[in-house]
């Protein structure tokens, strides 16, 4: 039994995931982040260099949009509409910033270019509520401060959701369910993903309004959990895969000092999402499950074939999992709403941030190594910064 399901997992692996480095599904999982989201974007240009094309997006908010410009294009134009959609949303910068610029006069550039969106938005993305409705602010009947129906608009020029729903890539958003409190996942496997599945990932109170879909209304799924990752840990039946996860959050190890520095710390802690001690807590549970197959395997003939053991045998798998953890490093000059700084030159170095550290995992050696018996799941860390 046990050589028969591990000779099945073979040969899925070899039939469906035959066309990239590894020979196995290559998941992409995007985390929530906003203006941060572009070293994403470079993540995977390296990532379609290095022909490591995903079979599998999960995104979160602007990882979202990401995923569904990735998965809603044919291969040959996924770059270029991902180019697009940034170089779309990009603020123009009022000057040539110099790489000698002090950290201070950056910080107040950049806080210049979030007033500027927080009072005008960006046209083609959000735009703010009209002044004859606050009125209705004041009296409590308001959503939000920013109205999103020009995103839609964008989705449907850069999305080719033909293409998407034809489930040549999949795709999973996660967003918040505001009357359940609880996370749902839109899974193209299993529906058809439109505009407003892309939007409700997004939909981060109180900036954006909730998106109401079917008899629900959902808000960002950054409220609940910013990190995707749970729904490819937990898919069924199990795959052999290499997983590169996208963090945009780090919480620094410095106590903070100033106002904004208490500000960004508490919105690294909260996006961040726990993401490590998911990681590993599902580290230790499928090394467990491959331990448990492994015993299996060891056991005479007559002792496999009793029914508790076979019953024993069912909790454990033969399929591993290599995590490449991808995390964006921030800038010294970076405020708390670097999220909201979509000025082009922040744009440019945060892409060529993402592009390069994810050129170099990819070009490690390791991540085609095969695992021990009795090891499920490796993480792979890329540990120095690469801008």
């Amino acid at each position: 039994m046990a050589k028969s399901i591990q000779d099945y997992n073979k040969q899925v692996c070899a039939i469906e995931f035959h066309d990239n480095p590894v020979n196995r599904r290559i998941v992409l999982v995007l985390q929530g982040g906003g203006a941060l989201g572009a070293f994403q974007a470079g993540v995977y240009e390296a990532l379609e260099e290095y022909k490591f094309i995903p079979n599998w997006i999960g995104g979160t908010s602007i990882g979202a949009i990401n995923a569904s410009i990735i998965a809603g294009n044919k291969p040959q134009h996924r770059l270029a509409k991902l180019k697009k959609f940034w170089e779309t949303v990009a603020q123009p910068d009022i000057f040539k910033l110099t790489p000698d610029i002090s950290n201070y006069m950056r910080q107040l550039y950049s806080y210049w270019q979030v007033q500027k969106i927080m009072l005008s938005g960006i046209p083609v993305f959000f735009k703010p509520i009209h002044m004859s409705s606050m009125l209705d602010f004041m009296h409590g009947k308001l959503e939000s401060y920013y109205d999103t129906s020009p995103l839609r608009e964008l989705l449907l020029e850069l999305v080719d959701f033909n293409y998407l729903n034809s489930k040549e890539v999949r795709l999973s958003l996660g967003a918040t369910n505001i009357k359940t409190g609880q996370m749902r996942y839109f899974d193209s496997k299993y529906e058809e993903i439109r505009p407003e599945h892309i939007m409700a990932s997004g939909a981060l109170p109180p900036a954006f309004p909730p998106v109401k879909i079917d008899d629900a209304y959902y808000w960002d799924g950054g409220v609940y959990s910013n990190t995707p990752l749970t729904v490819v840990l937990d898919d069924s039946p199990r795959v052999d895969s290499l997983c590169f996860m996208v963090d945009l959050w780090r919480p620094c190890q410095q106590i903070p000092s100033t106002m904004d520095e208490i500000s960004k710390l508490q919105k690294d802690i909260i996006y961040s999402s726990r993401s490590d001690e998911h990681r590993k807590t599902y580290e230790v549970i499928h090394n467990l499950r491959r331990a448990i197959r492994a015993l299996y395997d060891q056991l005479p003939d007559e002792k496999q074939k009793l029914k508790d053991n076979i019953a024993l045998a069912a909790l454990g798998c033969v399929t591993s999992m290599d995590i490449v953890h991808l995390q964006y490093q921030p800038f010294p000059w970076e405020l708390s709403s670097k999220d909201a700084d979509f000025s082009a030159s922040t744009i440019k170095e945060r892409w060529y941030q993402g592009y390069l550290q994810a050129a170099k995992m990819c070009q490690s050696h390791s991540l085609c190594e095969p695992h021990p018996p009795n090891i499920g799941v490796v993480i792979h860390e890329a540990k120095d910064r690469a801008a």
